[in-house]
């Protein structure tokens, strides 16, 4: 199996697993709020990828200096990026906030561009420029656009997450390998989410088996294995944005788990919007190199 195939295959897996917890943090909710999820999902994701590790006898943090990267790394992928995305959340519409979630490929490929010189083909910019046109067709079909304040903090979601791509980058050229990465920055990030272990213990107490069952799951699946498998095919990649424009993808795979877990029927925006996403990630993937 070539880089190529590797690539493809462990960022496609990354998304499904991304996008089913929308539809798995709605069954959670029910006995958990957002704060407390998130806080579970990294404590159990840290444990798992620490076993792991320990196992696979993994590194220590190189220098000092790189604790710094890391805990930065835990911030813009766990801790600081969720309160933000869903400080957001509260004075915008879903749609709005998964639009405005959807250009994290377009600031990664502007960094990289400065950071790492990575250049892209015309052709790859209009690969993604049609991307986001599906995710707009997908979102605005049957919904509506709401605009205020929200727009500010989801933005500020999005160049955290932008910024986690490219210090993903950077660790790697430092000589990380993915599961250090990975590892590193959920202990960190659970690290940051411990204020709130009182109201976790608290809900987990009083909370239903299906919820708890949703959490772990998130914890090892949306977590653990999903950073990680999206760690290992930025290592594959010559350019992050072979990579980060299959978060385009999210919001096509999310409706589809929502229509199989939650009864959720789609519209017709569903298939025209991610056609054209599909269509747009092959263009890139096969022409703009």
């Amino acid at each position: 199996m070539n880089n190529k195939i590797k690539l493809n295959a462990l960022a496609f897996t990354t998304i499904i697993f991304w996008s089913a917890a929308y539809p798995l943090t709605k069954v959670a909710s029910q006995d958990f709020d957002c704060y407390t999820i998130t806080a579970i999902r990294a404590v159990i994701a840290a444990v798992v990828m620490i076993i792991i590790g320990l196992a696979t006898h993994m590194r220590k943090i190189f220098r000092l200096s790189h604790v710094l990267l890391f805990a930065i790394e835990g911030a813009f992928a766990f801790s600081l990026y969720v309160m933000v995305f869903n400080i957001g959340l509260q004075t915008l519409t879903t749609t709005t906030s998964s639009l405005i979630i959807a250009t994290v490929p377009i600031f990664t490929a502007i960094g990289a561009s400065r950071i790492f010189g990575e250049k892209l083909k015309p052709i790859g910019w209009i690969s993604m420029g049609t991307a986001f046109a599906g995710v707009c067709i997908l979102l605005l079909w049957d919904g509506d656009l709401s605009i205020g304040i929200g727009a500010l903090w989801t933005f500020a979601a999005v160049l955290m997450f932008s910024a986690y791509n490219l210090i993903n980058r950077k660790l790697e050229n430092l000589g990380y390998n993915s599961m250090e990465i990975v590892t590193y920055a959920l202990i960190f990030g659970a690290i940051e989410l411990l204020p709130f272990a009182p109201r976790s213990i608290e809900q987990l107490a009083v909370a239903g088996a299906y919820s708890i069952t949703a959490v772990v799951f998130m914890g090892i699946g949306t977590s653990a294995l999903a950073y990680y498998t999206w760690a290992k095919a930025l290592t594959y990649a010559d350019k992050l944005n072979e990579v980060t424009n299959y978060l385009f993808l999210s919001p096509f795979i999310t409706a589809i788990l929502g229509w199989l877990m939650l009864a959720e029927i789609p519209g017709a925006g569903i298939y025209i919007g991610g056609a054209i996403i599909m269509l747009s990630l092959v263009v890139f993937s096969v022409k703009s190199r």
